[in-house]
Protein backbone atom coordinates (compact mmCIF):
# COMPACT_ATOMS: atom_id res chain seq x y z
CA UNK A 1 0.00 0.00 0.00
CA UNK A 2 1.61 3.37 -0.93
CA UNK A 3 1.67 6.20 1.12
CA UNK A 4 -1.45 8.48 1.57
CA UNK A 5 -1.95 11.62 -0.26
CA UNK A 6 -1.21 14.79 0.78
CA UNK A 7 -4.80 15.65 1.91
CA UNK A 8 -4.89 12.43 4.13
CA UNK A 9 -1.72 12.99 5.64
CA UNK A 10 -3.45 16.88 6.54
CA UNK A 11 -6.22 15.13 8.04
CA UNK A 12 -3.98 12.83 10.10
CA UNK A 13 -1.36 15.67 11.32
CA UNK A 14 -3.07 18.74 11.58
CA UNK A 15 -4.87 18.95 14.71
CA UNK A 16 -1.65 16.92 16.50
CA UNK A 17 0.96 19.34 15.56
CA UNK A 18 -1.71 22.57 16.60
CA UNK A 19 -1.83 21.10 20.03
CA UNK A 20 1.58 21.28 20.28
CA UNK A 21 1.60 25.08 19.31
CA UNK A 22 2.79 24.46 15.53
CA UNK A 23 0.97 25.33 11.76
CA UNK A 24 0.99 22.90 9.19
CA UNK A 25 2.17 24.91 6.47
CA UNK A 26 2.18 22.23 3.52
CA UNK A 27 2.61 18.13 3.16
CA UNK A 28 5.16 16.98 0.35
CA UNK A 29 5.20 13.32 -0.90
CA UNK A 30 7.45 12.15 -2.98
CA UNK A 31 7.70 8.71 -4.44
CA UNK A 32 10.75 6.88 -6.15
CA UNK A 33 9.72 3.13 -6.70
CA UNK A 34 8.91 1.90 -3.49
CA UNK A 35 10.46 3.99 -1.24
CA UNK A 36 8.86 7.56 -0.80
CA UNK A 37 9.56 10.90 1.32
CA UNK A 38 7.24 12.34 3.39
CA UNK A 39 7.55 16.14 4.25
CA UNK A 40 6.12 18.39 6.61
CA UNK A 41 6.76 21.63 6.94
CA UNK A 42 5.55 23.15 9.84
CA UNK A 43 5.90 26.62 11.91
CA UNK A 44 4.87 28.16 14.79
CA UNK A 45 5.62 31.86 16.17
CA UNK A 46 8.86 31.05 17.69
CA UNK A 47 10.03 29.03 15.18
CA UNK A 48 11.10 25.66 14.93
CA UNK A 49 14.34 24.60 16.36
CA UNK A 50 16.48 21.21 15.86
CA UNK A 51 15.34 19.76 18.64
CA UNK A 52 11.59 20.36 18.33
CA UNK A 53 11.78 18.86 15.41
CA UNK A 54 13.51 15.52 16.17
CA UNK A 55 10.38 15.41 18.87
CA UNK A 56 7.70 16.45 16.37
CA UNK A 57 8.80 13.87 14.32
CA UNK A 58 8.33 11.05 16.66
CA UNK A 59 4.82 12.08 17.81
CA UNK A 60 3.99 12.15 13.83
CA UNK A 61 6.16 8.86 13.49
CA UNK A 62 3.66 7.65 16.44
CA UNK A 63 0.62 8.84 14.96
CA UNK A 64 1.24 7.14 11.27
CA UNK A 65 2.24 3.97 13.25
CA UNK A 66 -1.62 3.98 14.86
CA UNK A 67 -3.73 4.02 11.12
CA UNK A 68 -3.59 1.49 8.85
CA UNK A 69 -2.90 3.66 5.44
CA UNK A 70 0.82 3.89 5.92
CA UNK A 71 0.40 -0.25 5.69
CA UNK A 72 4.22 -1.40 5.33
CA UNK A 73 5.30 0.90 2.50
CA UNK A 74 8.65 2.34 3.93
CA UNK A 75 8.95 5.79 3.63
CA UNK A 76 11.36 8.59 5.01
CA UNK A 77 9.28 11.40 7.68
CA UNK A 78 11.34 14.65 7.15
CA UNK A 79 9.88 17.74 9.18
CA UNK A 80 11.62 21.02 8.55
CA UNK A 81 10.62 24.85 8.53
CA UNK A 82 9.23 26.76 5.40
CA UNK A 83 12.31 27.98 3.59
CA UNK A 84 12.96 31.40 1.98
CA UNK A 85 10.67 31.71 -1.23
CA UNK A 86 7.88 30.49 -0.10
CA UNK A 87 4.35 32.55 -0.57
CA UNK A 88 3.33 34.87 2.19
CA UNK A 89 -0.56 33.81 1.96
CA UNK A 90 -1.85 34.20 6.01
CA UNK A 91 -1.51 37.01 7.87
CA UNK A 92 0.81 34.79 10.56
CA UNK A 93 3.32 34.37 7.56
CA UNK A 94 3.60 38.11 7.40
CA UNK A 95 3.95 38.05 11.40
CA UNK A 96 6.73 35.75 11.52
CA UNK A 97 8.34 37.32 8.39
CA UNK A 98 8.48 40.62 10.43
CA UNK A 99 11.97 42.33 9.78
CA UNK A 100 12.51 40.70 6.96
CA UNK A 101 12.82 42.01 3.20
CA UNK A 102 9.89 40.99 0.78
CA UNK A 103 9.25 41.55 -2.83
CA UNK A 104 5.47 42.25 -2.78
CA UNK A 105 3.13 42.52 -6.10
CA UNK A 106 0.32 44.55 -6.17
CA UNK A 107 -2.26 45.54 -8.59
CA UNK A 108 -0.36 48.38 -10.39
CA UNK A 109 2.85 47.98 -8.71
CA UNK A 110 5.53 45.76 -7.04
CA UNK A 111 7.54 46.83 -4.02
CA UNK A 112 10.99 45.65 -2.71
CA UNK A 113 10.19 46.50 1.11
CA UNK A 114 10.88 45.08 4.82
CA UNK A 115 8.15 43.38 6.43
CA UNK A 116 7.26 45.62 9.67
CA UNK A 117 4.46 45.04 11.89
CA UNK A 118 1.22 43.62 11.05
CA UNK A 119 -1.90 46.04 12.26
CA UNK A 120 -5.29 44.62 12.03
CA UNK A 121 -5.48 43.37 8.27
CA UNK A 122 -2.52 46.03 7.23
CA UNK A 123 0.90 45.50 6.80
CA UNK A 124 3.69 47.82 7.39
CA UNK A 125 5.98 48.19 4.80
CA UNK A 126 9.20 49.90 5.32
CA UNK A 127 10.54 51.28 1.97
CA UNK A 128 14.15 52.93 0.95
CA UNK A 129 13.78 56.66 0.44
CA UNK A 130 16.60 59.04 -0.74
CA UNK A 131 16.03 60.68 2.39
CA UNK A 132 15.70 57.59 4.45
CA UNK A 133 13.28 54.77 4.82
CA UNK A 134 9.87 55.20 5.22
CA UNK A 135 6.74 53.50 6.32
CA UNK A 136 4.00 51.98 4.22
CA UNK A 137 0.83 50.48 5.84
CA UNK A 138 -0.79 47.97 2.47
CA UNK A 139 -3.91 46.37 3.24
CA UNK A 140 -3.56 42.41 3.44
CA UNK A 141 -6.36 42.02 0.63
CA UNK A 142 -4.29 44.21 -2.13
CA UNK A 143 -1.26 41.98 -2.14
CA UNK A 144 -1.48 39.47 -4.79
CA UNK A 145 1.76 37.66 -4.22
CA UNK A 146 4.76 38.28 -1.75
CA UNK A 147 7.88 36.23 -0.97
CA UNK A 148 10.88 36.86 1.43
CA UNK A 149 13.69 37.63 -0.15
CA UNK A 150 16.99 35.97 0.20
CA UNK A 151 19.29 38.76 2.53
CA UNK A 152 23.32 37.95 2.79
CA UNK A 153 24.13 40.75 5.03
CA UNK A 154 22.61 42.44 8.35
CA UNK A 155 19.60 44.79 7.37
CA UNK A 156 20.11 48.47 7.44
CA UNK A 157 19.81 49.11 11.38
CA UNK A 158 17.23 52.48 10.65
CA UNK A 159 14.89 49.78 8.45
CA UNK A 160 15.02 47.24 11.33
CA UNK A 161 14.10 49.65 13.47
CA UNK A 162 11.02 51.41 11.65
CA UNK A 163 10.24 47.79 11.01
CA UNK A 164 9.85 47.14 14.64
CA UNK A 165 12.90 43.98 14.85
CA UNK A 166 12.59 41.04 14.49
CA UNK A 167 10.13 38.61 16.35
CA UNK A 168 11.50 36.92 19.47
CA UNK A 169 12.71 33.06 18.43
CA UNK A 170 13.05 34.12 14.61
CA UNK A 171 16.07 34.34 12.58
CA UNK A 172 17.37 37.80 11.66
CA UNK A 173 18.57 38.06 8.22
CA UNK A 174 22.70 37.86 7.29
CA UNK A 175 22.23 35.03 10.19
CA UNK A 176 21.38 32.09 8.69
CA UNK A 177 23.18 30.36 5.58
CA UNK A 178 20.32 31.18 2.78
CA UNK A 179 22.42 29.20 0.15
CA UNK A 180 21.84 29.06 -3.58
CA UNK A 181 19.10 26.76 -4.74
CA UNK A 182 20.06 23.32 -4.15
CA UNK A 183 20.44 20.24 -6.97
CA UNK A 184 16.64 19.63 -7.08
CA UNK A 185 16.06 22.79 -8.39
CA UNK A 186 13.67 23.98 -5.58
CA UNK A 187 13.58 27.08 -4.63
CA UNK A 188 12.95 26.40 -0.71
CA UNK A 189 15.43 27.41 0.83
CA UNK A 190 14.80 25.54 3.96
CA UNK A 191 16.55 26.44 7.16
CA UNK A 192 18.65 23.83 8.60
CA UNK A 193 16.19 22.77 11.19
CA UNK A 194 15.19 19.55 10.02
CA UNK A 195 15.22 16.21 11.03
CA UNK A 196 14.31 12.61 9.36
CA UNK A 197 12.77 9.40 10.49
CA UNK A 198 13.30 6.27 8.17
CA UNK A 199 10.49 3.98 8.48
Amino acid sequence: MPVPPPERIVELVSDLLAREGYDLEDVVVTAAGKHSTVRLLVDSDAGLGLDEAARLSRIVSEAFDGVSDFGESPYVLEVTSPGIGRPLTEPRHWRRAQGRKTKVELADETLVARIGELVGDEIRLVLPDRSGPVVRSVPLSAVRRAVVEVEFSPPPPRELELAGGVPDGRVAAGELAEGPEDDTGSDDHDETNETKVDK
